[in-house]
């Protein structure tokens, strides 16, 4: 995600060896140990880091009951002692950026600097939904009647966050769903929960007993925390397929969800662009973390008349690129996270030599961890997994087209529609190109910028509700209209 750039710098220094803490669960405001316990893989090394606690069912309804016991006096609070405490989180994380930066790279994979920003990017997420508001409004207010519309909350909320950036879409969550008066139990993914424990252990003291609570599993959890008669709300990022079974659980008791999910955004580049100062900014588009971002772009679709040029300019950026372990200074991509995501990237590239022509990239380096060199496919069209599946990793296919009414089609034949992209020189253009797109977000002359002024959501298959901005802190209330007669 682009704004992560904005907090990011050179750390200068390689993690080594670290020394890891008793992690815990925070349930009630008290750090416990888990009824079981699972291994950490560091996808660099494919080391265990550490064996940390895993909750059990039991637990699970522990962390609601807490969290249920703590909604009365926490909403009660006035919406400034909610924002002070949403402040101390982020001088917590702020004060503690360093380390929590070394464990998510460890857990993660991604290189030390985009971790550091990811650990600044989420101290300021949290630091924007301090400067909001849930004012009553004033729909009505004649001689025969006022009409009132009240933002209240919604009671327990649970938090489902993806192993790509544990730490910033957390914050999508967290400082909204607090701030509007709700109280959480959070569930970081099984291979990135660290700095989720360990940051619920530096502000267990700040956050009152049983508002926030944070357990872990082993992808077991999930449907009991979707499903549990206490919870009002779930939201949920990650994969379209699992948000139908997050959907599913949710329907008994029609609570409330927000799906952020899956996407397979296309990027259009329009023929009066220069491919040498252009192909920086598609190749960090799709790469980014390794192409380990929901709203990468990871269809480019070329026009002809400069598609050779792209494409070769593409290719020397990928074969330039240092992959490595993310604790090394000059990686510029790490790993992929798991060994289940490596394995389907590598099978979706074997078929992609068969679809079409690798030009960059499509092997394995024989060493230990999750790498895949960053890969360019061109000449490959519409019937390849890789094209119509969302790959979620460091591979990239690129096609030509000759019209731009066929290149929306193409664009818009997708199930998902989570963001999208036309690059051009001209503006007037490329905007009445981007408005044709069908996705949540459209950008132009740029990709995968995330802010937290700015609503995020997807369109189809890539998702229910919005995240971010005012709209986001809304999706955690309950709208409520008194109408007074006079």
């Amino acid at each position: 995600m682009a704004v992560l750039a904005r907090f990011a710098y050179d750390v200068g220094f390689s993690i080594g060896a670290m020394t890891m803490g008793d992690y815990k669960l925070l349930i009630k405001g008290k750090l416990v140990s888990g009824d079981e316990v699972m291994a950490v893989i560091n996808p660099a090394t494919e080391e265990t880091i550490v064996e940390c606690p895993k909750a059990s069912e039991a637990q699970l309804n522990v962390a609601v009951a807490a969290a249920k016991e703590a909604f009365p006096a926490w909403s009660a609070t006035s919406i400034e002692e909610r924002k002070k405490v949403i402040g101390a989180i982020a001088d917590v994380i702020e004060a503690n950026a360093t380390e929590l930066a070394q464990l998510l790279t460890q857990e993660q994979g991604k290189p030390l600097a985009d971790a550091t920003g990811e650990v600044y990017g989420t101290a300021a997420f949290f630091r924007y939904f301090m400067s909001l508001d849930l004012p009553v409004k004033v729909i009505d207010d004649s001689e025969g009647r006022r009409v009132e519309a009240h933002r209240r909350p919604l009671g327990v909320v649970g938090a489902i966050v993806p192993w790509n950036f544990p730490l910033i879409l957390m914050a999508f969550k967290v400082p909204p769903a607090l701030i509007a008066g709700n109280t959480m139990v959070l569930k970081p993914a099984p291979t990135t929960p660290l700095s989720t424990l360990r940051l619920g252990e530096l502000i267990k003291d700040i956050v009152p007993a049983g508002v926030l609570n944070i357990i872990t599993d082993a992808n077991d959890l999930g449907a009991p925390l979707t499903a549990h008669p206490d919870i009002r709300k779930i939201s949920f990022t990650g994969s379209t397929a699992t948000g139908a079974k997050v959907m599913a659980g949710a329907a008994g008791l029609l609570k409330r969800i927000t799906l952020e999910l899956g996407g397979n955004d296309a990027g259009i580049v329009m023929d009066d662009v220069n491919p040498k100062e252009t192909a920086p900014k598609l190749f960090d588009s799709a790469f980014q973390n390794s192409g380990q971002v929901c709203i990468a772009m990871k269809r480019l679709f070329v026009h002809e008349n400069i598609y050779d040029e792209v494409c070769d300019e593409l290719a020397k950026i990928a074969n330039e690129t240092v992959i490595g372990d993310g604790s090394q200074q000059g990686t510029k991509l790490g790993p992929l996270q798991n060994k289940m995501q490596y394995e389907r990237v590598k099978e979706l590239i074997e078929e992609a030599k068969t679809d079409g022509n690798v030009i960059a990239g499509g092997e394995v380096p024989d060493q230990a961890g999750f790498f895949i060199r960053p890969t360019i496919v061109r000449d490959i069209s519409e019937g390849s997994r890789l094209v119509d599946e969302e790959q979620f990793g460091p591979v990239l296919p690129v096609m030509s087209f000759s019209s731009y009414d066929e290149v929306i089609e193409r664009a818009n034949a997708s199930p998902w529609g989570l963001g999208g992209s036309v690059w051009s020189t001209d503006l007037d253009k490329a905007y009445a190109l981007a408005e044709k797109m069908d996705a949540g977000t459209i950008w132009i002359n740029k990709h995968a910028e995330l802010d937290p002024a700015i609503p995020f959501g997807g369109a189809k298959q890539s998702g229910l509700g919005n995240e971010l901005g005012e709209e986001g802190l809304a999706e955690f209330t309950q709208l409520k209209v008194i109408n007074i007669g006079r």
